[in-house]
């Protein structure tokens, strides 16, 4: 790090902007090796870290931080206090102490003066409120898909994020992967011609995610859980055991189905390939179909469709069988698919095909957490950037405003405005529960 006369490094990363749109994305990489011997990093010179939010992704993040030499993780956040004692407890055997910090407010957190970057992993009702806060507060976020739990709120995030210079990484971590790399270059680079349609599998309902079906009675929340901040900006919902860690998801006031949750995901990675990860679609319509019973509101079977100006058609589906799971782009001379557990493309011969130094390539990264430490360090955009997060969760947002509605939204993805349903642009924001706002 090259720091001027009386700046410290810690001053260094909350002054110095972070790359803007239109600049190179391929980051200048500071790997830990070149930092000390043997990757080794002196305390001066690490990035300290802290994270909100461990029931479910956030121990999974932070055990990928807490690998990397030149990290150090300071604290934990959460408002379970179970949760909050077994992340501490994972840093401090990582570390072999107790120095581990533990928060329930994250304005206390934030409010510490040794942070450079935060992870945050809570229900998405919380993202924009949380995320927005700590960009003020001068940090760098690890953020958690989708980017945030409406359309507004992501413009509002995506603003403050520029203006405040910060670096930001969305936990798309398929982009990171060979396989979605590579099919995503492939595509990119023309193999298959003129793209004609996508389709985008996604999971359905949640059959197969919910732990807790049957633990719906309505009762006094644990002393542990500080329930009535759990639900922070959200409409008050009486607690229950099927309500909070896991499930929340499945009620819209919180999260949005897997429609929202994976849009980030799979949909994220059809842009990535076709360019569009900065504007979006002019048409979205869908349907969906709504438990008739129970606690949860999400649509457990979606279809949803898309028209872009300068793009394919596609299919973004969950629940049906006819739409593969992953990304399917449709071309003039063949098809290329990827998910999670495979790679396929018709003709067969292309996966095993080099793109040439003279061909289209994509943003290559192979390590998520480190792609996000790097852009720390040079201030380069991440290979998951904010306005890409915002662009990919948009269509999920448009896409339920379409199945609430029952009507096609016809959209301006420049002026991101709904044309002419003053009814359906309402709902590209949400209120806030008194006395939650979204900061400034």
């Amino acid at each position: 790090m090259i720091h001027s006369r009386g700046c410290s490094r810690r001053t260094f990363l909350r002054t110095v902007p972070a790359a803007v749109a239109g600049t190179v994305a391929f980051p200048t990489i500071v790997r830990a090796s070149a930092l000390g011997r043997g990757g080794a990093v002196a305390p001066s010179e690490r990035i300290v870290m802290a994270g909100i939010g461990f029931g479910m992704q956030g121990p999974s993040n932070m055990r990928n931080f807490l690998g990397k030499p030149e990290v150090q993780w300071v604290a934990c956040c959460d408002l379970d206090d179970a949760h909050l004692q077994r992340a501490k407890d994972i840093v401090d055997t990582s570390y072999g102490n107790t120095d581990c910090a533990t928060y329930r407010d994250y304005r206390a957190l934030y409010a510490r003066g040794d942070l450079d970057a935060v992870s945050i992993a809570v229900p998405d009702h919380w993202h924009a409120i949380l995320s927005l806060a700590a960009v003020r507060a001068g940090l760098d976020v690890y953020g958690e898909k989708p980017f945030t739990h409406s359309l507004r709120e992501g413009r509002a995030l995506c603003s403050a994020i520029e203006r405040y210079g910060r670096v930001w990484q969305t936990g798309s971590w398929q982009r990171s992967e060979n396989n979605f790399h590579r099919a995503a270059e492939l595509v990119a680079a023309g193999r298959i011609g003129r793209i004609e349609r996508v389709e985008v599998g996604l999971p359905s309902g949640y059959t197969d995610f919910a732990r807790t079906f049957g633990q719906e009675k309505i009762e006094n929340p644990p002393p542990g859980l500080d329930y009535e901040t759990w639900l922070g900006p959200a409409p008050w919902w009486p607690y229950c055991v099927a309500r909070v860690h896991m499930n929340w998801r499945w009620n819209v006031d919180f999260g949005g189905g897997q429609l929202i949750d994976w849009i980030g995901h799979h949909l994220d990675i059809a842009h990535w390939a076709l360019g569009l990860e900065r504007t979006g679609p002019i048409e979205v319509k869908g349907t969906g179909e709504f438990p008739t019973s129970g606690i949860y509101n999400a649509a457990r079977r979606f279809w949803v469709e898309t028209k872009y100006a300068d793009g394919p058609p596609m299919t973004i589906a969950g629940g049906y069988p006819q739409i593969q799971s992953g990304t399917k782009w449709f071309g003039e001379h063949g098809w290329v698919w990827v998910d999670r557990d495979g790679f396929e493309s018709q003709p067969a011969h292309l996966v095993n095909e080099v793109i040439g130094p003279n061909e289209k390539r994509l943003y290559k990264s192979r390590d998520h957490a480190q792609n996000f430490l790097d852009c720390v360090r040079s201030r380069a955009l991440t290979i998951a950037p904010a306005e890409v997060a915002h662009r990919s969760a948009s269509v999920g947002h448009l896409g339920q405003i379409a199945i609430e509605t029952g009507r096609t939204i016809r959209w301006d993805p420049a002026a991101e405005a709904i044309i002419g349903d003053p009814g359906a642009e309402r709902m590209l924001a949400r209120g806030y529960r008194a006395p939650y706002q979204l900061p400034a």
